[in-house]
């Protein structure tokens, strides 16, 4: 077969990912707290952009459901979404190349997951800084510097080689202390062999021991062990508890995880009280005492979307603007230097960074319509539990809602990624709302898994000591009430609860009684 150069025609389809598209994408699964992270790096290196602070009333981009009572269909109403009239400028860019109302329509749902990976933003560093000599602010001038002032809570190691220091005077056992420190892990317990910790240090085992021991006694209580026995045999000898029976019950003290009082009574040679006093002092001590140290402080949750009920029954939707960016593009500062400038390079620059500015504004605008109209259609499918409580939290997916909203289902993901919505029943994450369905009985309608769950714990917190509820009751009364389900899920969904078995409640109910 002679071999020869050839010509071929072929056409094909393929979705182009544009650094605008890209950009649309990561904005769309930022939260509002993030954005405005991604907003003042924009900021600092497109010089077309500025903050929008001459308004004094932030833009307010609300929805309204109007709800008739109808909640068994959930599908009441319509969803309108308004701008008011003091909203952005509209963009003067000329039309862009992709369909702005639904810009991820072509993605698939691995290909959003992996941009979602990809995407996500980076964890920031420590807001500590140290103190430097010489001065303070940037510029070394020896100005006042604030960041300079800044301090943080004391770390577990911190803390702890700051009480050996004032305990240990002879340098060996300080380097053996110092070493053992280092082998605390976060919730203050040493997992590595002390027998290994000797052997690497070239020590006696029994003077690594006798370090350990010192360093066992100090703040806070039950620290440096090895073990949960051993960390709580620290705290209870420390409140003068430990006495021999404790030490028995601790050494079975997996008796007691499984809820077996009458073997544990026998071992330690004490009633149905005694037991109970002992478990009363087990539970007052703090089974990882390191984690009080060195954690990330907790950030509290900021809700993206707002939900109330109006007076006149209807729903209220509105984004938080307290938390959304707001950036102008400067058209006069780009009009006056692409005058003054002949460079064509810097008439490029400048071009490029108009369109990116622009593409910015709108992104930002699309990205809050889009959450907007996520937001409503979650409330129009469960307005019944807004209205009534868990119990009527309705079986959701994605493809629901997307299909509603002529969205793909991509773009439904992204949204309720990391989005929070306040309703007068508390604070939930946009993903909450999207549970599986469980079948009802005689064909009526589905029931949210997480209504399930809920009516299950219910269930066995209103049980009577004497008529534990076993798996097969529970399924039992869940079919009688419309509920198809299995005893496996049933056991499932316990578990997910850290409810134990019926055997062990029972047990904990008679030590108790």
């Amino acid at each position: 077969m002679a071999l020869a150069p050839r010509l071929e025609l072929r056409q094909g389809q393929a979705l182009v990912m544009t650094p605008q598209l890209q950009q649309a994408i990561k904005l769309l699964q930022l939260s509002n707290l993030e954005l405005g992270e991604y907003v003042e790096q924009e900021l600092e290196r497109n010089p077309l952009l500025e903050v929008s602070a001459s308004d004094p009333e932030p833009e307010r981009l609300t929805a309204e459901r109007e709800s008739d009572g109808d909640f068994d269909s959930g599908h009441a109403g319509e969803t309108a979404l308004t701008l008011s009239e003091d909203g952005p400028p509209p963009s003067r860019e000329g039309d862009l190349d992709i369909d702005y109302e639904n810009v991820y329509a072509d993605e698939s749902r691995s290909d959003a997951q992996n941009e979602a990976a990809a995407e996500a933003p980076g964890q920031q560093g420590s807001d500590w800084q140290n103190l430097k000599t010489g001065g303070g602010g940037s510029g070394g001038d020896g100005e006042f510097s604030l960041e300079a002032t800044l301090t943080r809570e004391a770390t577990l190691g911190e803390h702890l080689t700051e009480q050996m220091q004032m305990s240990l005077k002879d340098p060996r056992q300080r380097m053996i202390a110092s070493y053992l420190i280092d082998q605390v892990n976060e919730a203050g317990y040493i997992t590595t062999e002390l027998s290994e910790i000797a052997e690497r240090l070239g020590a006696e085992l029994s003077e690594t021991e006798s370090v350990l021991k010192v360093l066992q006694t100090f703040d806070p209580a039950g620290i440096c062990a090895r073990d949960l026995k051993e960390c709580l045999a620290i705290q209870l000898a420390e409140r003068d508890r430990l006495d021999p029976t404790m030490k028995i019950f601790l050494e079975h003290l997996e008796l007691f995880a499984r809820r077996d009082f009458d073997l544990l009574m026998k071992l330690c040679g004490a009633d149905r009280e005694d037991i109970a006093g002992m478990i009363e002092d087990i539970r007052g001590c703090n089974p990882k005492p390191g984690l009080a140290f060195g954690g990330e402080p907790v950030v509290p949750v900021i809700p993206d979307v707002f939900i109330r009920q109006r007076a006149d029954g209807t729903w209220a939707i509105e984004l938080n603007s307290e938390t959304l960016p707001r950036v102008l593009v400067n058209q006069q500062y780009y009009t006056e230097v692409s005058k003054l400038s002949g460079d064509p390079k810097a008439k490029a620059y400048l071009s490029e960074c108009l369109n990116n500015a622009n593409w910015l504004v709108k992104s930002l605008d699309q990205r809050a319509r889009t959450i907007l109209k996520v937001a409503s259609e979650i409330v129009r499918q469960q307005d019944a539990f807004l209205m009534y409580g868990i119990q009527h939290l309705r079986p959701l997916n994605l493809r629901t809602v997307a299909d509603a909203i002529s969205m793909h289902e991509s773009t439904v993901s992204r949204v309720t990624a990391s989005k929070y919505i306040a309703t007068p029943r508390g604070i939930f994450e946009m993903k909450y709302f999207f549970t599986s369905s469980i079948n009802a009985t005689e064909g009526g309608e589905a029931h949210s898994a997480e209504a399930v769950r809920h009516r299950i714990k219910d269930l066995i917190e209103a049980e009577h000591s004497d008529a534990v509820l076993s798996d097969d009751n529970i399924v039992d009364i869940l079919k009688g009430s419309g509920i198809d389900i299995a005893r496996r899920t049933v056991a499932k969904y316990r578990e997910a609860l850290n409810i134990p078995s019926s055997v062990q409640r029972r047990r904990e109910k008679k030590a108790y009684a």
